[in-house]
């Protein structure tokens, strides 16, 4: 990867998470303090996490007195450890360097920003506790990409031969949707922001194609 051939959202995007992956587990923030039982508890997560994660809205859980609009947008730039920041950074290269080409900066921008929402709202309506990470935005990115350029080649994982883009793309949604319907003890994957991502990047590409649109609004 040469980061100055990288485009300039995906390069400040990359920037931004890694910075704030960096305030979240390498800073020594305050972590929140509630009362329990009469004594006074701290909670396992921190001050960053209180105000920037997406925190469910259900009356009967902790993180409903949390959540606040903002962490709409917040919650795509923290990650839950390294591996996560890591796997999210580099699928965002290698999908979202191409669609910015593509596209320009703003309708990139605006289309990565709507996606990350549109899955932030979707887990938020179908699931409960709290989320992190830019997962949601990127399966728009990947539903885009396999919309525009279905007969790209891939690598996966050991597979020594490559394998078309609209069967690899396809392949993972349905890895959430199998989580949603079976899902596993400890599960702790945004399957709901996933697909909720997903079908807003396929609506948008879908309806801007057909419309005929230049840029997202």
């Amino acid at each position: 990867m040469n980061f100055r051939n990288i485009p300039p959202v995906i390069k400040n995007l990359l920037i931004a998470n890694i910075l704030i992956f960096a305030a979240q587990h390498l800073l020594p923030l305050p972590q929140p303090v509630i009362m329990v039982d009469g004594q006074y508890a701290r909670l396992p997560y921190d001050i960053v996490e209180q105000y920037c994660a997406l925190w469910s809205t259900h009356p009967t859980e902790l993180g409903a007195a949390h959540f606040k609009i903002w962490q709409l947008v917040t919650y795509m730039f923290l990650h839950a450890n390294f591996m996560h920041l890591l796997f999210n950074m580099f699928t965002l290269w290698m999908f979202g360097s191409i669609l910015e080409f593509h596209w320009g900066a703003k309708k990139f921008f605006n289309f990565y920003m709507i996606c990350g929402i549109i899955a932030g709202l979707t887990q938020l309506v179908f699931s409960s506790g709290s989320a992190v990470g830019a997962s949601g935005a990127i399966m728009g990115l990947m539903a885009a990409f396999v919309y525009l350029f279905p007969n790209t080649p891939m690598y996966v994982y050991f597979i020594p031969i490559p394998i078309k883009a609209k069967y690899v793309i396809p392949a993972f949604m349905a890895i959430d949707l199998f989580g949603i319907i079976s899902p596993s003890k400890g599960d702790q994957i945004g399957h709901w922001a996933h697909l909720g991502g997903a079908a807003a990047g396929f609506l948008l590409v879908f309806l801007g194609n057909k419309m005929n649109r230049k840029t997202f609004y």
